[in-house]
């Protein structure tokens, strides 16, 4: 039995839902473990793309059981959206392959609004978030005032949290010149989406527990990159959870020592969504031509990402502070037209070279990134499904992104659709 937790290595984006995807036909379980309907995985299968938000990427595959952990935040009616969604593209969607943590915490209807408030008075200081009620919702996770989707089961229960959070907000809304939440509207809109949600609802922890004991391979899916960890990322401009590889013991109630291997998702040149420091960023055709040739818009807000060079320093970082074991390399076809290619090896900071991203915020955004250049290979490497039939320069590409992080590469992405990968190790047989 191997069990394997799936990061992003940059700043999210990576590519994280055709790999597992792809890696779910081998496994048994997949289980999101962080994160909430901000992240975005797009799947391109047979020509059907799905946009999934908060369901796991394994729910695509026939047999197979999703789980959302407890560290993920879920919008009841959001999620209800997206398994409708699905349905209406042929994927059936029951208590029988997909199970939510009862633990789980709820975003509810004015968490995405002072989501919105706060950025749109930010000015300047703009995180860039999706709006979609995260942060607000993880601050009443810590701040112990949160609804969680066991308190569905029960009408005195939810009246008690209801009349406690809305305690919270309401002051913060007044407070705002806002209109305060109404306990009974907002219960009895919770009440009427219950049933729906509480079916798939399930103590996780020991879900996970039995699957283990009867080997079943698991499959910890993360959302958005290790970069925008709350702890490890460009803070403040980071998300609001832990998306390093251990939070999937954290967001599911398993031990460490359950996972076997750390699969990092590596584009194979960077992009950010929002704002922050982005030492790579190419403002100017090329990075035009990356953003249009890679399609990279969000899966969530469908904001156009901002395209720079592959960034090493911050990608060997990553792979440090999550014990990343392996690679899958994405999108290197998108680089297939380019004359040369660029790597940032190192940082200037005020004629100082440096090999890590410095932790403060007014440095991340001085340092300049000091290049190592490639030829292109003008060649076509969509669709390639074996490593030696890539041009030597690609492949020279490849072997250098190896040396420089000291990760070896497991995989390589030629393409969206599922089978368009290069395996050159399965991370379930190491």
């Amino acid at each position: 039995m191997k069990n394997i937790a799936v990061v992003g290595t940059q700043w999210g984006d990576e590519g994280k839902g055709k790999i597992v995807d792809w890696l779910s036909n081998e496994a048994d379980i997949v289980i999101r473990f962080q994160g909430g309907h901000n992240a975005g995985h797009t799947l391109v299968i047979d020509g059907v793309t799905y946009k999934l938000r908060l369901l796991p990427s394994g729910i695509v595959r026939e047999n197979k059981i999703s789980i959302i952990g407890n560290g993920v935040v879920i919008d009841p009616w959001a999620l209800l959206d997206e398994i409708e969604d699905i349905k209406l593209k042929g994927i059936n969607v029951t208590p029988n392959n997909l199970i939510i943590s009862e633990a789980a915490n709820l975003i509810l209807p004015f968490h995405s609004e002072l989501d919105e408030i706060r950025e749109d008075s930010a000015g300047k200081d703009k995180i860039g978030t999706t709006r979609r009620g995260i942060g607000p919702a993880y601050e009443d996770k810590v701040g112990r005032r949160s609804i969680r989707v066991m308190d569905l089961a029960s009408e005195e229960s939810l009246d008690n949290k209801l009349e406690n959070i809305l305690k919270h907000h309401n002051a913060i809304r007044k407070g705002l010149g806002k209109d305060i939440y109404l306990q009974e509207k907002l219960k009895k809109d919770l009440i009427k989406i219950a049933p729906k949600i509480l079916k798939y609802s399930k103590p996780v922890w020991k879900k996970v527990d039995e699957f283990k004991t009867q080997g079943k391979k698991i499959l910890f899916e993360g959302a958005q990159g290790i970069l925008l960890d709350v702890d490890h990322g460009t803070y403040p401009f980071v998300t609001s959870s832990n998306t390093v590889a251990a939070a999937a013991a954290i967001g599911t109630g398993c031990s460490p020592n359950s996972i076997n291997y750390i699969l990092g998702i590596t584009k194979a040149y960077t992009t950010r969504v929002g704002e922050g420091p982005f030492p790579t960023e190419l403002k100017n055709k090329i990075g035009e031509e990356l953003g249009n040739i890679g399609k990279e818009f969000g899966t969530v807000t469908s904001r156009k990402r901002r395209c720079g060079w592959f960034d090493g320093v911050l990608v060997k970082q990553t792979i440090k502070i999550s014990g990343i074991n392996g690679i899958a390399l994405t999108k290197l076809d998108v680089l297939d037209q380019l004359d040369e290619i660029k790597m940032c090896i190192a940082y200037d900071m005020n004629g100082k070279k440096i090999d890590y991203l410095p932790s403060v915020l007014d440095d991340q955004v001085k340092i300049k990134p000091i290049y190592k250049t490639f030829k292109g290979w003008k060649k076509s490497t969509r669709h390639i499904k074996k490593i030696n039939d890539l041009p030597e320069n690609a492949k020279k590409y490849i072997n250098e992104i190896e040396k420089f992080t000291e990760s070896k590469i497991s995989s390589v992405s030629t393409g969206p659709e599922r089978n368009d990968t290069i395996l050159v190790e399965n991370p379930f047989d190491i």
